[in-house]
């Protein structure tokens, strides 16, 4: 365990191809997670199926992912990075093998399992890495991974509308199994450590993933029972967390104020951001019948300013601490919000332009945030505190997608609450950004009530 424990960036033979070998993994595997947005249309079509039955593709990937996070979180403060990156990589090019190859809709949806039980190590370990491996920079490292994640989750749906549009959706499948060519690099360039055997809470992790997995079920596909299951599996991993002797997920992170507050103001602000990105394509189709290439041109000035911010955002965090860039960031992407619920309506020129003050933000949100745990958990409790910030990252982006297309489905206003926008079809769209610099504003208010400078985790 202290093999582990006591890494630093001097055992690493090559960091600036370490970093660009997880960067890289990490971009294919945040992708791989919104390019199939864009082929939901193509894959209904090429297997007759109804829209409930083919969000399954999004659904079951973000279910095990983000469950799958956690795990590997928590692994990662006992097993070796080599030995997780191998695993993690092998699996998921298998699935994604399986899904170019896949002759009917069950082995599409048993490919995106399998990819998501091996691409979920990645998030996993790229939030981890900085803090063991480059703590003389790690706000740096970590502003470079986030701007990384901004980065493909904004390009992931342009790129997948290219590959889509001039292939075909199997080749998705295919592009994904590319981050497979980075594993000799990674095990090149990782320093060996020692494995120490802790056997997992497999009760626990099982309960937690039924509680999580119900839950987006029953708001995905409005499945009030699968809510009542979720309840009820909640309750059985809070039991089980309290009473188990090694529990999957240790009860005392959450009697920390700090953390606690920590991880609950980032869930809003990552929620709200991952809300931008689905409701903004809908609004560019709906509002402004633009193609698919046109509305990754739109929103490709955004996911650029995301991934240009990240380094320097993350630079800063070392400079001015994260408590500060953390707080900075929340009031800066309140007001993107304000900002794009306002000009709501004009042209999609302007709303290009508007929509960088928002995705800006991601980097700066996502680093600060993970600094800001990396100060509160202690080295043998890394893993698993940053699996629960993943977790809840990948929850948020779940819900807000699913709560966000209820919204749409049910309301269409004509005139908006913000005085400033333009009336009209649009009015619904500018209502929900107007909400998440409501929800932002929240949790900016909140964590700087609640949170304390100096204080450390029991």
């Amino acid at each position: 365990m202290e093999t582990i424990k006591q890494q630093n960036e001097i055992d690493i033979k090559n960091p600036r191809m370490l970093l660009f070998s997880i960067c890289f993994v990490l971009m294919f595997s945040v992708m791989n997670g919104t390019m199939f947005n864009i082929a939901i249309p193509d894959i209904a079509e090429a297997f007759n199926l109804m829209p409930s039955e083919v969000s399954w593709v999004m659904t079951g990937y973000i279910m095990v992912y983000s469950v799958g996070a956690l795990i590997y979180g928590k692994l990662a403060d006992t097993v070796a990075f080599k030995k997780l990156i191998t695993f993690g990589l092998t699996v998921f090019t298998i699935g994604s093998i399986i899904g170019f190859l896949a002759p009917n809709y069950f082995f599409v949806l048993v490919a995106r399992v399998i990819q998501a039980i091996g691409g979920s190590m990645m998030p996993a370990i790229a939030f981890i890495a900085p803090i063991r491996y480059f703590p003389n920079e790690r706000g740096k490292i970590l502003g470079i991974i986030a701007s990384v994640m901004a980065f493909a989750s904004g390009i992931g749906p342009i790129l997948g509308g290219v590959i889509a549009g001039f292939l075909s959706w199997q080749f998705l499948f295919l592009t994904s199994a590319l981050m497979i060519v980075t594993l000799p690099f990674l095990l090149k360039n990782l320093p060996d450590e020692e494995t120490v055997n802790v056997r997992l809470d497999y009760l626990g992790a099982s309960l937690v993933a039924v509680t999580i997995a119900s839950t987006l079920i029953g708001i995905t596909l409005g499945f009030v029972y699968s809510l009542y299951i979720a309840i009820g599996f909640g309750i059985l991993a809070l039991l089980r967390m309290f009473k188990a002797k090694n529990p999957f997920i240790p009860p005392h992170l959450f009697k920390s104020r700090n953390y606690l507050v920590a991880i609950l103001t980032s869930f809003l602000a990552v929620a709200c951001l991952f809300g931008l990105m689905f409701t903004v394509p809908i609004m560019l189709r709906e509002v402004y019948s633009l193609s698919t290439m046109e509305i990754g041109l739109v929103m490709f000035p955004g996911a650029i300013s995301a991934a240009l911010i990240g380094r320097k955002g993350g630079r800063l965090v070392d400079q001015k601490g994260a408590r500060k860039v953390y707080l900075g960031s929340l009031a800066l992407l309140s007001t993107g919000f304000l900002i794009v619920s306002s000009t709501v309506g004009l042209s999609p020129l302007i709303i290009s332009l508007m929509l960088i003050f928002p995705m800006m933000c991601f980097p700066l949100v996502q680093a600060s945030g993970a600094d800001l745990l990396a100060n509160l958990l202690a080295k043998h409790e890394t893993g698993v505190g940053m699996g629960v910030f993943n977790l809840l990252n990948f929850v948020s982006g779940a819900l807000s997608g699913a709560i966000a297309g209820v919204v749409l489905d049910l309301f269409r206003p004509e005139n908006p609450v913000n005085f400033l926008a333009v009336t009209g079809e649009s009015a619904v769209y500018s209502n929900l950004f107007l909400t998440f610099m409501g929800l932002v504003l929240i949790g900016l208010i909140t964590f700087k009530l609640v949170y304390r400078d100096g204080e450390k985790m029991a």
